[in-house]
């Protein structure tokens, strides 16, 4: 039996985390881990490693950080680890030229779509942001531009209409993790043929920006609802009420025509509905701004006069 393979992982968020576990289980341990340094988070803004990094240390496996992968010192670091093979799931840097040259059996990469479709850092929102109806998860080769490099294996999944985007990244990740360890021995052994992706096919996923989470109620009901379910848990779907920020992390599409103008609360009970550009919107969960996530009955039982009132400005 040949000997196993020096593998290198890169990888930084909860995403990558199944990944990491499968690799770890497996003949392809990883050597060492590269990921992205400690980060500032909470509201005691106390240092914060990331996932991979924990992960890591809990089984004996060093971790690198570098600021800039470019940087020389980056370079000749992660060059003196002679790896044979490179693995990457969100780890949220460009690796260079000279990085992805080192191993002789190139880099792997676990991405949340269909390649083409949806290449960049926020795959799993935009694809639930714009409707579509399935996604998958890619096993590509890595080359020096985001997400252009051929296809080793995809597989698919439908998307569930009631899903948010934290639990189709994590459906996605324990997915990717399996097809990685699925396609890295007829990888090793020259049986598994890339496949150059089709260009004019291509479509792109920016990175997610904080404000983007903020309703605009002018919007249909349709597009609000893949709003809350593509910028839960993250950015959350903000809005306001009076001067209350609020996050709305729940909601489905109503019944009927939009009786008032958009934001407009029109009836308070078991949901909460809202008028809309096109349509009303039904609110299942709901949560203030530091408090915990309530119910819409919840939320309706302790807060008064609700009827009427507007998301979305400071007027009450």
């Amino acid at each position: 039996m040949p000997d196993a393979p020096r593998v290198l992982f890169y990888g930084s968020p909860d995403f990558a985390l199944p990944t990491l576990r499968a690799l770890i289980d497996s003949p392809y341990r990883p050597i060492a881990v590269v990921t992205q340094p400690d980060a500032r988070a909470g509201r005691g803004r106390s240092l914060k490693p990331p996932p991979i990094k924990k992960l890591a240390a809990e089984h004996g496996i060093p971790a690198l950080q570098p600021a800039r992968l470019r940087d020389p010192a980056a370079i000749a670091q992660i060059g003196s680890l002679k790896p044979d093979l490179q693995v990457v799931a969100a780890y949220g840097q460009i690796i260079p030229t000279e990085i992805l040259d080192l191993p002789a059996h190139g880099t792997l990469n676990v991405h949340a779509s269909l390649l083409p479709r949806w290449r960049g850092a926020s795959p799993i929102s935009a694809a639930i942001l714009h409707g579509d109806v399935e996604t998958g998860v890619t096993i590509m080769l890595v080359d020096e531009t985001e997400d252009t490099g051929d296809i080793l294996r995809q597989r698919l999944t439908q998307i569930d209409p009631t899903e948010h985007a934290g639990f189709l990244s994590d459906r996605l990740a324990q997915m990717g993790a399996e097809l990685l360890l699925e396609t890295i021995p007829g990888w090793l052994e020259g049986s598994v043929t890339p496949s150059a992706q089709q260009p004019e096919l291509a479509t792109r996923a920016r990175r997610v920006k904080k404000q983007q989470g903020r309703i605009d109620w002018s919007s249909a009901a349709p597009a609000i609802s893949r709003h809350v379910r593509a910028y839960t848990p993250w950015p959350g779907a903000s809005t306001q009420l009076g001067t209350t920020a609020i996050r709305i992390t729940e909601a489905v599409v109503g019944e009927g025509e939009a009786p008032e103008s958009p934001g407009t609360i029109v009836s308070a009970g078991h949901h909460i509905t809202v008028s809309t550009g096109t349509g009303v919107l039904d609110i299942v969960r709901i949560q203030r701004a530091g408090k915990r996530e309530l119910s819409a009955e919840e939320f309706v039982r302790g807060t008064r006069d609700l009827i009427g009132r507007r998301f979305g400005t400071e007027d009450d």
